[in-house]
């Protein structure tokens, strides 16, 4: 499976709210994804015998939180597809390959958010536009915010844990390589730390 990246542009009028907790200060930060506590995971099945489990190691991104509104806006998430990691170097190459991620073409995987809506206190549900291999197609996140609290230790920035959770039809970016031996659905689960930055 392609790497991804995931970019977000200004969603203006659009909120997602996921903290129960009161809000700690009254207006909208700016938050900026930790490079070092991010992964994106992903799984498919192989010939019917095992699911493969495998990540994506590097991405980045930011968007604004405002804590009163309990409200999620200008997500901006991006995911490098040569990062893939599945345990074994010629698989990771073949996946990279123009079979898959074409990681050497689109060394990018973007997530443009467009809308979003509340499911419970602490998820939401953000759709947008997600580029993958120079394809731009629809995609859905279920979002939970896992915490939100002044980090503990080192740099003691307000500091938010987010799990997202989607799921990508690979032929619908033209990856047709071995459909439907190897799953052509792929679940996607981004988690990930950002620290606040103002």
């Amino acid at each position: 499976m392609p790497p991804i990246r995931i970019a977000a542009r200004p969603a203006l009028g659009v909120v997602l709210a996921l903290a129960a907790a009161p809000a700690a200060r009254a207006e909208p930060a700016s938050y900026a994804i930790d490079p070092e506590h991010f992964s994106a995971s992903f799984s498919a099945n192989h010939l019917g015998y095992f699911n493969l489990v495998g990540l994506f190691t590097e991405g980045e991104g930011s968007f604004t939180y405002d804590e009163e509104a309990r409200a999620l806006s200008d997500l901006e998430v991006t995911i490098a597809t040569d990062s893939i990691f599945t345990g074994h170097e010629d698989r990771d190459g073949h996946l990279m390959s123009a079979d898959f991620l074409n990681a050497a073409e689109f060394p990018e995987m973007t997530f443009v958010m467009t809308g979003a809506e509340r499911t419970g206190e602490r998820t939401g549900r953000v759709t947008g536009d997600l580029t993958l291999v120079g394809q731009t197609r629809p995609l859905t996140l279920d979002v939970t915010l896992n915490q939100i609290a002044p980090y503990p230790f080192g740099h003691g920035k307000r500091t938010i844990g987010i799990t997202a959770t989607g799921l990508i039809k690979r032929s619908d970016f033209g990856m047709t390589y071995f459909v439907p031996a190897v799953s052509d659905e792929i679940p996607l689960t981004l988690g990930f730390e950002a620290n606040r930055e103002d």
